[in-house]
C-alpha cells in the first residue's frame, strides 16, 4: 500500500497509508482526540472527518474548542432544523439557504403554512427526535446533470437556481442524513448524534437571495452550542440584552422619541438631552486641554463642495439634497469638507501647525429604513469631529496624543477596547504610493506604542486608511465608536498648502478624529452598558426629594434651592402618595439618590439618603450630602 507524509501544526511528519481517513488521525494521536474531534482541515481547509487521503497533506484535527468546530457544528444544526421541518411538513417543503451566522444559524424556506412562535417548540421536538437517532451525515458528489434532476424530480425552484448559479467547473455535492438530502458544500459533523444544545429563536420574512423582486420566504433563526451550560448561558445574556434595550430604556426614561415625520431621526427629550450636553462638556474640556479649537460648519453646502472633496462620486447614495437658488445644495453626510475651507481661508506657517479644528457637527445620512435602529443606526446624528492640519514630520505625535484622549475618555466609562487597522477599499481615491505611506505611517505608530491591533483588509475610508477603536461594553459586545484616519488626498484636492522654513509652499497632511463616533450611537450604547443607570456625574436627575406630608414641602423647597445652588441637578416629589410609592418610583426611573423628609428632618435640618443599589444611607445634613453627591460628580463616579 502506497504511503503518504502527513504533516501536523506543530511541523511533525508522518507516515500513514493511502487512503487513511482524517478520523484514522486523530485517533492514532490518542482515543480522547478521536472522541472530541468533529472535522479535520486538508492544507488549510475545513473538510469532513471522514476525509481520506490520497496524497501528501497537511493536516489538523479539528475539535468544538475551536471556531472552524463551531461553525460546522452550527451548519450541520441548520440542516438539523431543515430535516425536521421537512418531517413536519412534507414534501412540499422546499428550502433555501441555510448559513452560518454570529452565535447560530438560520435557513431560509418555503414552507406551505405561515409558522408562529408557537411552532418553533415543535420543530424543535422533531429535532431532538433526530439527535436521538444519530444519523450518520455523509458527503455525495453529483454531477450537475445528476443535481438538475433530483431537484427537477422535487419541484424544487430554489436549489435549480442555485445549481444553475454555480460555476461551471465547481464540485457539486449533496449531504444526506437518513432520509433527508440537501445541496451543500459543507463541511458537516459525523453524525446527528454530536448536537448537544440548540434553541430556535424566532421567525421572519426573508427575500430569496435578499433581493426585493423575489419571493419571500420564512426564514427560521436559531442558535447552538457545544454544551447546555454555554447555550443557557447565551440564553441569559439574550434576556440581559433585552431589558437592557436602550429603545425601551430610552422610552421609560425619557431620554428621547422617534416620530414617523422623520424617520431615524431622534428628537432629545429634556432628559436625554441632559446626558448629551454632559457627555458633549466632558469631551469640550479634554479638548480644549489638548489645545483643539471648536467651530461650527454649515450644514447645507453647494454640490460643488462635494464633488471636489469626492463624496459626490464615493458617497452620493447617502446624501440628501435640495435645490436652492437654481442651484444644488447638500446637507452634510460629513465634516471634512467645511473644515478644509476654513483651513485654506488663511495663510499658514510651518510654525502654526499643527492645526486642530473640533465640532460636535449634525451630519445627515441616508440609511434605508430597514437599517435603522434605535440611537444605534439613525438618518442624523452629532459627530465629535475634529480635523488636524500637520507637518509629515508631526505625524506620530499627533496620532500618539489623539490615542492618549481617546483612552482618556473610555477609561471614565470603565470600557476596555481594541483596535484595529482598516486598509484601503475598493472605491477609493489616490495612487498606491499616498495608499502606501498612509498605511505605513499608521502601522509604525502602532507598533511604536505597543498596541496590539487587528487588520480589516479593504474597511478604510475612500479618502485614507484609519485606527478604529472598538468598545466592550458590560455584556461583552463590541462597538466601533473613535477613529483616527490619515489623509493625504483631501489636502490635495483643495489645494491646501503651508510656507515651510524655505518658504516654499507644501502641503499639509489631515488628520481625522473621532472619540464618542456618533453621540447617538454612543448614548445608545451607554444605556445599554449600564442599564439605564448611569454614573452620578451624568445622569439626567441626581437626586429626588420626597416629603411625607405637605408640612414638609416648605423644608423641601428650601432644601432643593441649595441643592441647586450647589449645581446638582434635583427634582421634588411633593405629590400627596405614600413615601413608599415615591421611593419605588424613583428606583424605576434609576435616580441615583433619594432624600426623604419628614418631621425628624425637618426639625434637625437633615435629609434622610437612600442610595441606589445601596438603600439607606442614614441622616446627613444637606451640606454633608452637598459635599458627598460633589465629590461624585467631580470624581465622575
Amino acid at each position: 500500500m502506497a504511503q503518504i507524509n502527513v504533516t501536523f501544526p506543530d511541523g511533525a511528519v508522518r507516515q500513514y497509508e493511502a487512503g487513511t481517513t482524517i478520523e484514522d488521525i486523530a485517533g492514532s494521536i490518542s482515543a480522547s482526540l478521536k472522541k472530541k474531534a468533529v472535522a479535520g482541515k486538508k492544507d488549510g481547509k475545513v473538510v469532513d472527518l471522514y476525509t481520506s487521503l490520497e496524497e501528501d497533506a497537511a493536516i489538523e484535527i479539528v475539535t468544538l474548542d475551536s471556531p472552524d468546530g463551531v461553525e460546522v457544528y452550527r451548519h450541520s444544526t441548520a440542516h438539523l432544523l431543515a430535516q425536521a421541518v421537512k418531517r413536519i411538513y412534507g414534501s412540499e417543503v422546499k428550502f433555501g439557504i441555510g448559513p452560518v451566522i454570529e452565535d447560530g444559524f438560520y435557513y431560509d424556506m418555503d414552507i406551505p403554512v405561515s409558522l408562529s412562535p408557537e411552532d418553533l417548540g415543535k420543530i424543535e421536538a422533531e429535532m431532538e427526535k433526530i439527535v436521538k437517532e444519530d444519523l450518520p451525515i455523509r458527503r455525495k458528489v453529483v454531477s450537475r446533470a445528476e443535481a438538475t434532476e433530483i431537484f427537477q424530480g422535487l419541484n424544487d425552484h430554489l436549489k435549480l437556481e442555485l445549481i444553475r448559479d454555480l460555476p461551471e467547473d465547481a464540485t457539486i455535492t449533496l449531504y444526506e442524513q437518513g432520509e433527508f438530502f440537501d445541496l451543500c458544500r459543507g463541511p458537516h459533523l459525523p453524525s446527528t448524534g454530536f448536537i448537544k444544545a440548540f434553541k430556535l429563536m424566532n421567525v421572519a420574512g426573508a427575500y430569496w437571495r435578499g433581493k426585493s423582486e423575489n419571493q419571500v420566504l420564512q426564514r427560521v433563526y436559531g442558535t447552538a452550542w457545544p454544551k447546555k451550560a454555554e447555550l443557557e448561558e447565551y440564553l441569559h445574556f439574550i434576556e440581559e440584552a433585552k431589558k437592557r434595550d436602550h429603545r425601551k430604556l430610552g422610552k421609560e426614561l425619557e431620554l428621547f422619541m422617534f416620530s414617523e415625520e422623520a424617520p431615524g431621526m431622534p428628537f432629545y427629550l429634556p432628559k436625554g438631552f441632559t446626558v448629551r450636553n454632559e457627555l458633549e462638556q466632558f469631551s469640550r474640556r479634554l479638548q480644549q486641554l489638548a489645545q483643539y479649537t471648536e467651530v461650527r460648519t454649515p450644514f447645507l453646502m453647494n454640490e460643488r463642495l462635494w464633488k471636489q472633496s469626492g463624496h459626490w462620486e464615493h458617497y452620493q447614495e447617502n446624501m440628501y439634497f435640495s435645490e436652492v437658488d437654481n442651484a444644488t445644495y447638500a446637507l452634510k453626510p460629513m465634516n471634512c469638507p467645511g473644515h478644509m475651507l476654513m483651513y485654506k481661508n488663511a495663510m499658514h506657517s510651518y510654525r502654526d501647525l499643527p492645526i486642530r479644528y473640533s465640532e460636535f457637527g449634525q451630519v445627515h445620512r441616508h440609511e434605508y429604513s430597514g437599517a435603522l435602529n434605535g440611537m444605534l443606526r439613525v438618518r442624523t446624528f452629532c459627530q465629535d469631529d475634529a480635523h488636524v492640519f500637520v507637518r509629515p514630520d508631526q505625524i506620530e505625535t499627533e496620532i500618539k496624543g489623539m490615542i492618549k484622549l481617546i483612552d482618556s475618555i473610555y477609561k471614565v466609562f470603565g470600557f476596555e477596547y481594541s483596535v484595529s487597522l482598516s486598509t484601503r477599499p475598493e472605491d477609493s481615491m489616490g495612487s498606491d504610493e499616498l495608499w502606501e505611506t498612509a498605511e505605513g505611517a499608521l502601522k509604525k505608530v502602532l507598533e511604536a506604542s505597543g498596541m496590539p491591533y487587528g487588520i480589516e483588509e479593504g474597511d478604510g475610508a475612500f479618502y485614507g486608511p484609519k485606527i478604529d477603536f472598538h468598545i466592550t461594553d458590560a455584556l461583552k459586545r463590541r462597538h466601533q465608536c473613535g477613529t483616527i484616519q490619515l489623509d493625504f488626498q483631501m489636502p490635495e484636492k483643495f489645494d491646501l498648502t503651508y510656507v515651510g522654513q524655505d518658504n516654499e509652499k507644501h502641503r499639509p497632511v489631515v488628520l481625522h478624529r473621532a472619540m464618542y463616533g456618533s453621540m447617538e450611537r454612543f448614548i445608545g450604547i451607554l444605556i445599554e452598558h449600564y442599564a439605564g443607570a448611569f454614573p452620578v456625574w451624568l445622569t439626567p436627575i441626581q437626586a429626588r426629594l420626597m416629603n411625607i406630608s405637605e408640612v414638609h414641602t416648605p423644608y423641601a423647597e428650601k432644601v432643593k434651592e441649595q441643592l441647586q445652588q450647589a449645581g446638582i441637578r434635583v427634582e421634588l416629589d411633593a405629590r400627596n402618595e405614600k413615601i413608599g410609592y415615591k421611593i419605588r418610583e424613583a428606583q424605576v426611573q434609576k435616580i441615583p439618590y433619594m432624600l426623604v423628609i419628614g418631621e425628624k428632618e425637618m426639625e434637625d435640618g437633615t435629609l434622610s439618603v437612600r442610595k441606589r443599589g445601596v438603600g439607606d444611607e442614614g441622616a446627613m445634613s444637606v451640606d454633608a450630602f452637598v459635599e458627598k453627591i460633589r465629590a461624585e460628580i467631580n470624581e465622575m463616579k
